[in-house]
């Protein structure tokens, strides 16, 4: 019997050392190629990069996984409790392995047949998630245990939760809880209901299979099973889990504006992050980035360039239907919009078939519905020529000559019938080729408020507004008056506006400038030349102080221009971008001093780190008084010459129109003390626009309509005059004091010390000092 005793002794030892060997050949075996486990510490998740407005209004996201970040505190009570009850209840009393949930599993997987059930912890699920694979098998099982432990040892409870919470996928392309709180509710996590927090967490099992969305029984029943565990682990009350039960859930998706908001600011916001910052960083690294966007001024600079394209292809007439289809697939386009057209409301565009014309007008369907497009909605739809403006052809009035049956064109709705089967009231319209930029600048920080870069987004996201190099044509001729004015010339300057020829007799070739109206005023003054925009007395001007002093001036007030020293430049035939004429024009709005333009203010990291601060810098790029000189001058822009349309705001405004040759491109440059905004208008393949396509037309109807819906939100402001400005009444015709026989006079600025003496007699322009009709007869000969 003792030897049977030592036998069985000896056997044992025998097995438990066997055991105890085969368990550590078992652990050493699984231990080979364990990831780091520690980088766990520094937990980096793909998160979702936001952009504000100036106001903290979200802009728009940035990702590859739609991910937020939330701490504990940062989560409605409910939610890690939730979560808690769903996945893994023993969380805080285990070491990160949970003995009895594993045999449970092992017992389910046996009589199976094939593993079916895991029994992962949390921490597992961090370890699988974030260092293992999703392989289905024991060696992964062994190894997720091993790394679940030692990460319990080095990590909190907490820190391993919040992981968790943050990382799992919760369907919809959601990621973490508050992205999930954010697609399924319309709210944050930290204002979830118990009833919220409950579905959500009943999503990690199977995301797809239990999406409220795509299977609502199947959400509720598991959104049951985890208020049942919440109620066992006495985590809530029995009225609780009743009246969650009972609240009726609400499926909501917040509101992402992403490319729906100022798409083409938050597009150069992008660029710029991604230049300083780096893709991965932009896309995975939950930044959050302030601009200095005005969502009300972005909203109302796109709505204005919308309106100001479609009125200028609507004036160079009908370029014809979006397509022409034939009568055999007529069904086919109109099952493809009968949802869509349930919504239109009174403005909207739809396309639409037509089905009938007439010299009336035409019929037409879109989806299920019929309308009508009356002839008198087409008047504008003439045959293009550019060489005829819209004023010198006659209205169309005949439907036939614009349409045909199978014609696809755009129409908005003028009038809804009454009942689902009336006759909808349509008007004809045209999606414009021609496109445009808007921006607009605080005139003081910089700031830029406002940015458009084209007609459509979507259409194109090429931004015109920051990189279309174009002419400005006349709005570069402050510059020149700005150089000029530090250079012998004031407002009352007498300049020659005659014909004036230039040859480069080494080429043979003959530069002979003219007017736009193609007129000539004789002497004018440096005032009525700015205000009425006369191109012969410009280039008189830059000619006498030296076309290099002009580019000097232009580089002062930050324009990045290919300047090559020609007489032409000062018409404006260096190309520059919208944005940069912008910057150039605070100087004269500010004081004289250029400030630097401001789009991004801030950019914090995903854990609050401050990585960037964009404060307000800028410089004296010319004097105050210069700055203010040019400001009245261009206020007599305004209020008597090419701008005259910006009277309409009813305050101080000063502002300088621009077209270059054949109408190819149309601007508008006018600013106040506090906003400098810039209108361009073009095509992007440079072709002529059409007779009388200008910037006093086609640009600065543009900028009357985003000023007017802005400005209210500034205080009606006139520039004030700095020392060393002397305001003097001066003769229209000849530059000399007002006197008893003038009969048009000015009120202008002058240096102080450069103003007029002689008193006019109202005679001539020529009249005064000995020297002026001498300057005058050096300009013609």
């Amino acid at each position: 019997m003792k030897k049977l005793f030592i036998g069985g002794v000896i056997i044992g030892s025998i097995l438990l050392l066997c055991g105890i060997g085969g368990g550590l050949g078992l652990y050493l075996w699984a231990s080979r190629d364990l990831p780091n486990f520690k980088t766990l510490t520094d937990y980096r998740p793909p998160l979702v990069t936001t952009v504000y407005a100036r106001d903290g209004q979200i802009m728009g996201y940035f990702y590859r996984e739609k991910r937020f970040l939330a701490t504990l505190p940062q989560m409605a009570p409910y939610v890690p409790k939730a979560f808690l009850a769903a996945e893994d209840a023993g969380f805080y009393q285990h070491d990160g392995v949970d003995p009895a949930a594993i045999f449970r599993a092992f017992l389910r997987n046996l009589t199976a047949g094939g593993i079916k059930q895991g029994g992962s912890t949390i921490t597992q699920q961090v370890i699988k998630r974030l260092l293992l694979s999703s392989e289905k098998s024991y060696q992964r099982k062994l190894k997720e245990a091993i790394l679940a432990y030692r990460l319990e040892k080095y990590l909190t409870k907490d820190e391993i939760l919040t992981i968790y919470l943050n990382h799992i996928y919760l369907g919809a392309g959601a990621y973490g809880v508050e992205a999930a709180a954010r697609t399924y509710f319309g709210k944050h996590v930290a204002d979830l209901t118990l009833a919220e927090a409950a579905m959500l967490a009943g999503l990690p099992q199977a995301p797809t299979r239990y999406n409220p969305y795509q299977n609502w029984d199947a959400a509720k029943a598991r959104q049951h099973y985890v208020l049942e565990q919440m109620l066992e682990k006495g985590w809530i009350t029995r009225q609780e889990m009743t009246e969650a039960l009972a609240q009726p859930l609400v499926l909501k998706s917040m509101d992402d504006y992403s490319w729906k908001k100022g798409p083409w600011y938050l597009e150069e916001v992008r660029r710029w992050l991604i230049e300083r910052y780096g893709e991965t960083e932009v896309y995975e690294g939950g930044l959050h980035v302030w601009t200095a966007c005005d969502l009300r001024q972005q909203d109302a600079a796109e709505q204005a360039l919308h309106r100001g394209l479609i009125d200028s292809t609507r004036r160079r007439g009908w370029e014809g239907p979006v397509r022409h289809l034939d009568s055999n697939v007529y069904s086919s386009f109109l099952s493809d919009g009968s949802e869509a057209a349930k919504d239109l409301k009174k403005g909207d565009w739809v396309k639409v078939l037509v089905t009938r014309v007439q010299p009336s007008g035409a019929d037409v369907r879109f989806g299920a519905f019929s309308g009508q497009i009356s002839v008198a909605t087409m008047h504008w739809a003439r045959k293009p020529d550019p060489r005829h403006a819209t004023e010198e052809v006659a209205a169309v009035r005949d439907a036939t000559q614009v349409l045909k049956p199978g014609d696809v064109v755009w129409a908005s709705v003028d009038e809804r019938p009454s009942a689902d089967k009336g006759t909808w009231q349509l008007a004809l319209q045209q999606e414009p080729t021609v496109e445009g930029a808007v921006v607009s600048m605080l005139a003081k920080t910089g700031d830029i408020v406002a940015l458009v870069g084209g007609y459509s987004f979507e259409r194109s996201q090429f931004n015109r507004a920051t990189q279309a190099k174009r002419q400005p044509g006349s709005s570069f001729k402050p510059i020149v008056y700005s150089a000029a004015l530090d250079n012998g010339f004031t407002p009352a300057s007498v300049v020659l506006d005659a014909p004036i020829v230039f040859t480069d007799y080494s080429t043979s070739q003959v530069w002979k400038p003219e007017n736009y109206e193609e007129d000539f005023r004789g002497p004018t003054i440096l005032r009525t030349a700015l205000a009425k925009s006369l191109n012969l007395v410009t280039i008189r001007v830059a000619q006498r102080i030296g076309i290099s002093k002009v580019e000097e001036r232009a580089k002062e007030l930050g324009l990045d221009a290919n300047f090559q020293g020609n007489l032409s430049e000062a018409l404006g035939t260096a190309e520059v971008t919208p944005l940069n004429m912008c910057d150039a024009y605070t100087a004269f709005a500010n004081g004289g001093m250029e400030a630097k333009p401001r789009m991004v203010l801030r950019v914090v990291d995903a854990w609050g780190k401050e990585l960037y601060t964009d404060e307000p810098e800028s410089h004296q790029a010319v004097s105050p008084q210069n700055a203010y000189l040019i400001a009245s001058m261009m206020k007599e822009v305004v209020r008597d010459g090419t701008g005259w349309r910006a009277r309409e705001l009813g305050r101080p405004v000063a502002g300088k129109t621009g077209t270059t040759n054949e109408e190819r491109d149309a601007w508008f440059v006018g600013y106040t003390p506090y906003l400098v905004s810039v209108v361009y208008v073009g095509f992007d393949d440079h072709r002529p626009m059409g007779k009388n396509e200008t910037g006093a037309r086609a640009a600065s109807s543009i900028w009357v309509d985003y000023r007017k819906q802005v400005e209210d939100e500034f205080p009606p402001t006139d520039f004030p005059q700095p020392p060393g400005v002397t305001m003097v009444r001066i003769d229209g015709q000849n530059g000399l004091l007002a006197g008893p026989a003038t009969q048009e006079s000015y009120f202008l600025p002058f240096y102080a010390g450069t103003e007029p003496t002689q008193v006019s007699t109202g005679t001539s322009s020529l009249e005064g000092e000995k020297t002026t009709g001498e300057d005058l007869l050096k300009q013609v000969y």
